[in-house]
């Protein structure tokens, strides 16, 4: 059974933040989702893929770049390790960081744990300290039919050599057990506003938010009792939090120490298709006040919401920042403006996401799959009304971008284009999808623009303050690549990432898993159309955008900021 939210339309006065019925919103139209494009006036979203190198990692996840005035870039393999590729497009032989003895066996045809990312302590060039999230074995005292412990890191970089992590420096933040292979997140990253580090959290896997482990009724990433499927927010630097004490774990632990005391779960229910078995106990362990701090302005700090009878647990993790997520695997930073940050997460069965997210905010998982009503019993149908409130009353977000199946299985979040190459680009999204298929590569690359007087840096601090306007949906255009057969990127589309030169950087691969016999990776620079320039300086357009599916048609406006503007913004 499942359990309804506290409201049946939403509290006196709630505003609807959800997106339902918005033009740009997917479609769902003969048992199909369809992906809602639209074009921008004055803008045709033409690339080309300039080779940076080729076949030398095997499953790319991430590229990563710290501030160091080297120009290197940092390919993340899924299998355990990490590449450098210098400023002039060499890989360094030897990993600069090499895991692989540390991880979970992993299934070379498709599997969605390894190593995920790894992210740069925001004064590395100083201190040299980079975070790694990954997925280990199950440890000691793990339920025993669970799958995995996740495992976010700090490691330091070797004194003699640059180049190379010092692999004995480890020290784990944070143990998370996961019942099932899928949906960990894993794209941590830095904010340049407040330089606290994020972590994305997937709901613990399998689908539908049941099951093994899963909140019975309102599944985990309602369950403000649980960190599965939230974003965290942490300070490494030890924060202005004091001295707090490791909460809601399975094991008491300390930095310096090996585990001194192991709780095994009971667990409890029944194995119903989505009833859940629980364990009784919290099933990770941190180490705030010892090996981070918590930022004391975390939503969950000093205010704490009513502990409802279907949470799982009597506290709520002060490391919360946001919740209600599938599987939030691709986060980014807007480089300019005032520093946004976008979330793209993985979709059940109908339709794909991203959110701009804000402290406290709820995302709507699994009330909401994107901007429609979701039934875990049948997840194939989407219930044709909801509530657009939580079970603590408070409105649910929905996406500022939305896409259908049509497209892919899987969307692949990127970022906010910042760079100088583009400058047509100044202030979209551009993201992509997976793959069509999971045998040959047939990713997709696409971009969002957004609507006309959004300004991100009138974005509240709160989701709180949040209105229907400022969560507006932006319109999205397939990129046109130009060069490539099909004028596309024909293989899978993996991460789409920021480089230390503020340009757009692409990883792809031809194998749909992470087959360590394979080496097909490849780091692409996305770069101005062949045969153009990149001179000129786009002017703001505010004009009808066309949004079509099949043979529906909705004129909404746009507006698309020139660079100029969002140098302002940036300066703000």
């Amino acid at each position: 059974m499942t359990t309804a939210p506290t409201t049946t339309a939403g509290g006196a006065g709630t505003a609807d933040l959800t997106n339902a019925g918005s033009p740009q919103a997917a479609q769902f139209v003969n048992n199909t989702s369809t992906t809602m494009f639209g074009t921008v006036p004055g803008f045709e979203p033409n690339v080309s893929l300039e080779l940076v190198a080729s076949d030398f990692i095997t499953s790319p996840m991430v590229v990563a770049a710290p501030d160091d005035d080297t120009g290197r870039v940092f390919v993340v393999d899924q299998i355990g390790v990490v590449k450098i590729v210098d400023a002039n497009g060499t890989v360094v032989d030897e990993p600069f960081l090499d895991i692989r003895d540390r991880l979970v066996n992993l299934t070379p045809i498709y599997d969605e744990r390894g190593l995920l990312s790894i992210a740069f302590h925001p004064d590395y060039q100083n201190n040299g300290k980079v975070y790694a999230f990954y997925s280990a074995p199950l440890r000691e005292g793990a339920p025993e039919d669970w799958n995995c412990t996740n495992h976010l890191s700090e490691f330091t970089v070797s004194e003699d050599n640059p180049d190379q992590v010092n692999a004995s420096s480890e020290k784990v933040l944070m143990y998370i057990d996961k019942p099932y292979h899928n949906h960990n997140g894993g794209q941590i990253a830095f904010s340049p506003a407040d330089g606290y580090l994020y972590i994305p959290l997937g709901d613990g896997g399998r689908a539908n938010d049941v099951g093994l482990g899963h909140t019975i009724g309102i599944g985990n990433a309602q369950d403000l009792t649980k960190i599965y499927g939230k974003i965290l927010r942490i300070d490494v630097d030890g924060g202005t939090a004091g001295n707090v004490t490791p909460t809601m774990t399975t094991a008491t632990q300390t930095a310096t120490t090996t585990m001194t005391e192991t709780v095994t779960p009971t667990v409890t229910g029944t194995t119903g298709p989505n009833e859940s078995m629980s364990p009784s106990e919290p099933t990770w362990t941190t180490f705030a006040g010892t090996l981070y701090g918590i930022p004391d302005d975390n939503p969950y700090v000093e205010n704490q919401p009513e502990i409802l009878d279907s949470y799982a647990y009597d506290s709520i993790p002060p490391e919360i920042y946001a919740y209600g997520f599938r599987n939030p695997a691709y986060m980014s930073f807007d480089s300019g403006g005032s520093n946004a940050l976008f979330t793209a997460s993985a979709g059940q069965t109908l339709f794909e996401s991203v959110f701009t997210v804000l402290s406290g905010g709820n995302y709507g998982w699994n009330i909401l799959e994107g901007t429609h009503c979701f039934d875990p019993n049948n997840s194939a149908e989407p219930p044709e009304t909801c509530n657009i409130t939580g079970y603590q009353d408070e409105p649910l977000i929905g996406p500022i971008v939305e896409g259908g199946h049509d497209l892919g299985n899987t969307i692949v979040g990127g970022q906010v284009y910042r760079g100088t190459m583009l400058p047509d680009f100044q202030g979209r999204y551009v993201f992509g999808y997976w793959s069509i298929g999971r045998i040959v590569g047939e990713g997709t690359l696409l971009v969002a623009s957004p609507p006309e007087g959004w300004n991100e840096s009138a974005m509240p601090a709160s989701a709180a303050n949040l209105t229907p306007e400022q969560n507006q949906m932006w319109t999205v255009q397939e990129i046109s690549v130009v060069g490539q057969a099909n004028q596309s990127v024909n293989e899978f589309v993996r991460s789409i990432g920021e480089g230390p030169d503020g340009e757009l950087y692409l990883l792809t691969n031809t194998v749909g898993g992470p087959d360590a016999a394979t080496e097909t990776g490849k780091l692409w620079k996305i770069v101005p159309p062949a045969n153009a320039t990149a001179e000129g300086t786009p002017t703001t357009t505010t004009a009808a955008v066309t949004t079509t599916m099949a043979t529906t048609t909705t004129t909404v406006a746009v507006s698309t900021p020139s660079p100029a503007a969002t140098t302002a913004a940036a300066s703000t």
